[in-house]
């Protein structure tokens, strides 16, 4: 089944104050662990954008886990300490490269 809005069969169907609230609460999360829960947050934001996106008739769906993100955060982090602050320019490659590779397209 091929979903449309406005005709449209690529499109976002999140609304804003969902998105306030997602990033709120992922805000608190990662403040209050003092930042070890980041990667939690971090899904939880990437899993309401990518899971409201449809493209071409078809839905994307998230499957990526915090605790997965959790092991490559480690990973970076300690690359970039190794590396004196370089390998840093290149994590938010990787970090879109792991979105990317948990994404899918939903299956009806």
């Amino acid at each position: 089944m091929t979903e449309t809005k406005n005709g449209r069969s690529s499109f976002f169907d999140g609304g804003l104050l969902q998105y306030i609230g997602w990033t709120i609460l992922g805000a608190i999360v990662t403040i209050f662990t003092l930042g070890i829960c980041y990667p939690w947050a971090l899904c939880m934001v990437y899993g309401w954008k990518i899971n409201h996106t449809v493209i071409e008739g078809r839905r994307l769906q998230f499957n990526g886990s915090a605790v997965g993100l959790f092991g490559n955060w480690v990973k970076w982090f300690l690359l970039t300490i190794i590396t004196i602050g370089i390998y840093g320019f290149w994590v938010f490659i990787k970090l879109e490269d792991w979105k990317v590779r948990n994404t899918t397209f939903k299956v009806s």
